[in-house]
């Protein structure tokens, strides 16, 4: 469990090349999955439609949801579509830029298998052939209303007895073909043409937006990932400093070795000098309640996107008031508790 989630991890921290190699990889899977799956039309004509139209568009739905899921942007535009406005307002443009993203990728392994499913006409054979005129072949246009559905919607299936020695079953089947792969081909030209179009015409509108959204996307992506590695070398430190302080406590109450105990005589000059060195290491935040109060000041205050001089000097201001109330918040309870709980609490 936990080597899948250090490689899904992987997957949604990387670059947009490994996304896109992740796109070719679902597809070529879809390819390989409809290649060696066993195809067995029901020949019933109640299920017929439900069970080619079900393999037809059900797998693309699940590959969809996995390239959703893999795409390190949904997760990215959710968090920041939900998050409070706080002092940094959001950009719809870059909104729509991942969501764009997002579902471009999703799609290709999709698109590839509805493709690939049309060409092979399996699907689209069983599926529709209740549906044909039996007017336009002969070997069904002298059976009656129900025998004749029943016949038809046996074409898919060859080993049967009643379609073995029909002459007209083949007709049927090649006819289906014909216009499932017609929809194939058509559907790949049409792409084809949209992405022909849309390089054709990016020159002609204005580039400035798209980098412009580009970059902040890219943004995001990074200031999680450097807050996510401070985060995880504040708690490294943090629990360092708690564990230091454990075998410290442990060994006055012991009193064994040459250190003198916190009771007796408060610790060696060089004791306290690394315990100041520790505190601004931790950036004075040593105990649980400003942690969880930082965090939470995090999601709901993020800090604006200037570092001009003036616009630092306000947003340290507006901080420092905020974390007084926050210090005074988790600061006086741990008094009230008595010493020894401050020890246990504050590193």
């Amino acid at each position: 469990m936990d080597r899948f989630r250090m490689i899904f991890q992987y997957f949604q921290s990387n670059s947009e090349s490994v996304m896109n190699g992740i796109c070719g990889i679902l597809a070529l899977a879809s390819i390989k999955i409809y290649t060696s799956f066993d195809f067995n039309c029901p020949c019933l004509p109640r299920y017929n439609t439900i069970y080619g139209m079900g393999v037809m568009f059900i797998p693309p739905i699940v590959l969809f949801l996995c390239g959703v899921i893999l795409n390190k942007h949904s997760l990215m535009m959710l968090e920041e579509w939900k998050r409070p406005t706080g002092r940094r307002k959001k950009n719809p443009a870059v909104l729509r830029y991942m969501f764009v993203s997002t579902i471009q990728k999703a799609l290709f392994a999709p698109v590839i298998w509805i493709i690939v499913t049309l060409l092979d006409g399996k699907c689209f054979v069983c599926a529709f052939s209740s549906f044909v005129d039996p007017e336009k072949f002969s070997g069904f246009s002298n059976a009656s209303g129900m025998d004749v559905r029943y016949l038809l919607a046996k074409v898919a299936c060859k080993e049967d007895q009643l379609m073995r020695n029909n002459t007209s079953r083949k007709a049927v089947s090649r006819y289906l073909r014909c216009w499932s792969q017609a929809f194939g081909w058509s559907i790949l030209l049409f792409l084809i043409l949209l992405a022909c179009l849309a390089r054709s015409l990016k020159p002609c509108f204005s580039h400035t937006a798209f980098l412009q959204t580009r970059y902040w996307s890219n943004y995001i992506d990074i200031e999680q990932k450097l807050f996510d590695e401070t985060c995880c070398e504040h708690a490294r430190d943090f629990a360092r400093r708690c564990i230091l302080h454990f075998f410290e406590n442990m060994q006055g109450e012991m009193r064994v070795g040459p250190f003198p105990s916190p009771e007796d005589g408060g610790g060696s000059p060089g004791a306290k000098r690394e315990e100041e060195e520790g505190k601004s290491y931790l950036h004075g935040i040593t105990n649980k309640e400003q942690v969880n109060q930082l965090l939470r000041l995090w999601y709901q205050s993020k800090p604006p996107l200037d570092v001009g001089f003036d616009t630092q000097q306000q947003a340290k201001a507006h901080l420092s008031i905020v974390w007084d109330k926050i210090q005074n918040r988790s600061w006086y309870p741990a008094q009230e508790t008595g010493r020894t709980m401050s020890k246990q609490t504050d590193v």
